[in-house]
């Protein structure tokens, strides 16, 4: 079988779409707007040119579709997994999150879930080892490190809004 083709069409002010034609015919594209939103559409069957479906996804969630489209050690939100069992994975604090401006220690992180916050990104600082302390604010970046579950229910709790 030959590598799938996708052409690649600036939009200016906009972004970049991308088109792909599957082995079946579908036409499926993906505009990738400069705020780092996507919109995924599928074509019609009969008429390639007509779009049967769009759907818009924020960054984030593009990056968990990508995750679950092409799970790897490659990943952009999975930073590590060992034979242990153990994942280190990137989690934001989004603006709308009920710990935007709040202590760390509010969260009660690791003994609601295992998990421990090694890192904290802000613009472009690392923070290590952040503190109880430490204020988070939105769209902080916290690397988070524990079990397959213990991660998921840490991005439950700070998703929270």
């Amino acid at each position: 079988m030959s590598a799938p083709r996708l052409r690649a069409t600036p939009l200016p002010g906009i972004g970049v779409q991308y088109d792909l034609v599957t082995r079946e015919h579908r036409h499926l594209s993906v505009v990738a707007h400069r705020d780092g939103a996507r919109t995924v559409n599928v074509y019609g069957s009969e008429d390639p040119d007509s779009c049967a479906h769009s759907l818009r996804l924020t960054g984030p969630e593009a990056g968990a579709l990508i995750d679950t489209l092409k799970p790897s050690h490659q990943s952009a939100s999975l930073l590590y997994t060992t034979d242990l069992g153990l994942v280190a994975e990137r989690i934001e604090v989004a603006a709308t999150s009920r710990w935007n401006g709040r202590l760390l220690g509010d969260t009660r992180m690791r003994t609601e879930t295992g998990a421990s916050i090694v890192a904290v990104l802000r613009r472009a600082e690392a923070i290590p080892s952040p503190a109880p302390d430490f204020r988070l604010a939105g769209g902080d970046i916290l690397i988070v490190i524990g079990t397959r579950e213990g991660v998921d229910s840490a991005a439950t709790i700070l998703g929270q809004e």
